[in-house]
């Protein structure tokens, strides 16, 4: 596996910035790499959506491949998957990152998107062709996947920290923060959001309630 295209999102003063490096030929790797490392040394923390499983172990192999130094070892590291997991399995038939921004966070994507299993198979008919124009699709999708981590990492701190000050948030929704708590023996929170999702007259939020005891 090649890291042909890494996507990056971070904060600065003047906003939000994306970068993506991409390589043009495998022989790029090395500075691809180092271009990589020299943006993420800057920071203490990445935040990844299944990046524990996938995206920071390939990135170290390739590191240690090419005999260059991670810059990941010594970085604390947020992933979302498993709290989106916890947040939103009861309610929601997938948690991939696309359909959370669908169904979270109300941002559909344009025509220029392409499937992720597309993605592999576009950049080998990159390398034999040459013709770059195809690959539009799959910049758009990196990107996209950059700005709906970046929103969904803000949603989900929103949440967590002021679950009864959110607005039009599903009773199951607030049923599972209210399960969060309650394992990290937030009792008295957990029966203020407990309280707070079975106002909202969710029936099946009342079985579920219900099938925990």
């Amino acid at each position: 596996w090649y890291a042909f295209l890494v996507g990056l999102g971070y904060r600065t003063p003047a906003g939000f910035v994306v970068e993506q490096i991409f390589m043009r030929d495998p022989s790029q790797e090395p500075a691809l790499l180092a271009a990589l490392s020299e943006i993420v040394n800057s920071f203490d923390t990445v935040v990844t959506f299944n990046g524990k499983s996938f995206d920071i172990p390939l990135l170290t192999t390739r590191h240690v491949m090419n005999h260059q130094a991670t810059p990941f070892k010594q970085m604390a590291h947020i992933d979302l998957l498993p709290l989106a997991r916890r947040l939103w399995r009861n309610r929601l038939s997938s948690r991939a990152l696309k359909d959370l921004e669908a169904e979270i966070l109300h941002v559909p994507r344009s025509q220029d998107e392409v499937p992720g299993w597309m993605v592999p198979e576009l950049y080998f008919e990159y390398l034999r062709s040459g013709d770059a124009r195809p690959l539009a699709g799959v910049f758009y999708h990196n990107a996209m996947d950059i700005l709906s981590l970046a929103a969904l990492f803000n949603f989900c701190a929103d949440l967590l920290h002021h679950p009864l000050e959110q607005k039009d948030v599903p009773g199951l929704d607030l049923a599972a923060v209210a399960r969060l708590f309650e394992e990290m023996d937030q009792i008295e929170s957990a029966i203020s959001v407990y309280e707070a999702s079975l106002r909202k007259g969710d029936l099946s939020l009342q079985f579920y309630l219900e099938t925990l005891q």
